[in-house]
């Protein structure tokens, strides 16, 4: 089979006794080298790939991508030192996947693991409560791309650790329940930079729950610490929960994913009196009641969930038992036109804890967590749905 410059060469041939063909030549053959130049990844699709190295190793900690297609990773869980066994961290790093590194940023004022990260409309990132050395913070930070540098905003009426935070349809941020403010919810409001009250849950909820906002603007809480299973709606017209269908398994340390046909699917988490669950379900808020769906093929918590940019779910790593010394290196993807999972290309790393960030390409960028006890700065590429890219990118 002839190459498309073959193919170009072999039609101006005969007119290569003109002058026009030599500027005919070179004209195609540019846009052909254009063409050649926007080719897929030479990596195979549906594979994992190691990138640049976080400066610090971390787990616990957030990730978020922002506008100008970066990500920004801050606070955490470090690894041990002399003076203290598990310490909590300030520091930040950004991801640039143009370049495929880490480069160190703004320290956060304060320590935090188990904080919440959201990216507002105006492309600053709020970071909200965690756990410092030893109790928990009511404080609340902004980092802004444009300087690099963190800033104080409003605290929290409550403080909490583990806890959720969604950005609502109007700019403003849901954080919900939490450790020690378990049956509390509150409203942080950009424009005034100030958090307010927002009614209270009917269930505590001491963490490790979901939130997800659904297309309407309502938002579904679900699980939580100490096999909880009840789930309930927040209405932001009204400022009040309400109770909605329960899952049929209660849970903690599970996901939650908005598909693109409205339902929220949950998978996985820790139910302490079965163990680590493989167990799906798919909450319908036309009906407000969950439905089982496929299994997974392995019983995780601790893991990520990622919507992919094909409409399908990929979950990634976490713990197969109730400790480190199970974490797990495989992935699976849920196809929700066939309600099953299906292996994908296990992890380089194994790990638990970490994050798992959509790029604005379509690949999947995880970051840190811990391995089999050990807390690492390690980072991975997931090449799902075939994308073009820039060679070198």
């Amino acid at each position: 089979m002839k190459t498309f410059v073959q193919l170009i060469t072999a039609i101006i041939q005969p007119a290569t006794a003109s002058c026009l063909a030599r500027p005919v030549m070179l004209l195609l053959l540019s846009f052909s080298a254009g063409l050649a130049s926007m080719q897929p990844c030479a990596a195979t699709p549906f594979q994992w790939e190691f990138t640049g190295s976080l400066n610090t190793a971390r787990e616990y900690h957030t990730a978020t991508l922002l506008s100008d297609g970066r990500v920004l990773v801050a606070g955490g869980g470090g690894p041990s030192t002399g003076d203290y066994p598990f310490p909590r961290l300030k520091s930040a790093e950004l991801y640039n996947p143009a370049t495929g590194t880490w480069t160190v940023t703004g320290s956060l004022n304060d320590e935090r693991e188990l904080q919440t990260q959201t990216l507002l409309p105006n492309g600053k990132v709020l970071a909200a409560g965690g756990w410092p050395e030893g109790t928990w913070t009511g404080t609340a930070e902004l980092y802004d791309p444009a300087t690099e540098t963190w800033t104080f905003t409003g605290d929290l009426n409550v403080r909490r650790a583990a806890h959720t935070a969604t950005l609502l349809l109007d700019g403003r941020v849901l954080a919900v329940g939490g450790s020690h403010s378990i049956h509390s919810a509150e409203l942080y409001d950009p424009a005034t930079g100030h958090w307010t009250l927002a009614g209270s849950l009917n269930t505590p909820r001491y963490g490790y729950h979901t939130a997800t906002l659904l297309p309407d603007g309502r938002v579904l809480v679900a699980g939580g610490r100490y096999n909880v299973a009840s789930a309930e709606l927040y209405d932001p017209a009204t400022g009040t929960f309400t109770v909605t269908g329960s899952l049929n398994t209660g849970r903690q340390g599970h996901t939650a994913m908005l598909l693109p046909n409205g339902n929220v699917l949950v998978a996985g988490g820790l139910n302490r009196d079965i163990g680590p669950l493989a167990s799906a379900e798919l909450y319908d808020p036309a009906t407000g009641n969950w439905r089982p769906t496929g299994n997974l093929n392995v019983g995780r918590w601790y893991h990520t969930g990622t919507l992919l940019s094909d409409g399908r779910v990929l979950v990634a790593g976490g713990w197969r038992g109730q400790g480190p010394n199970s974490t797990l290196a495989s992935a699976e993807i849920y196809d929700p036109a066939t309600g099953t999972w299906t292996f994908t290309s296990d992890l380089n790393n194994a790990r638990a804890r970490h994050t798992a960030t959509l790029l604005s390409d379509g690949i999947v960028l995880v970051a840190g967590g811990n391995d089999h006890g050990s807390i690492i700065a390690t980072a991975e590429l997931f090449l799902g749905p075939l994308r073009f890219r820039q060679p070198g990118k």
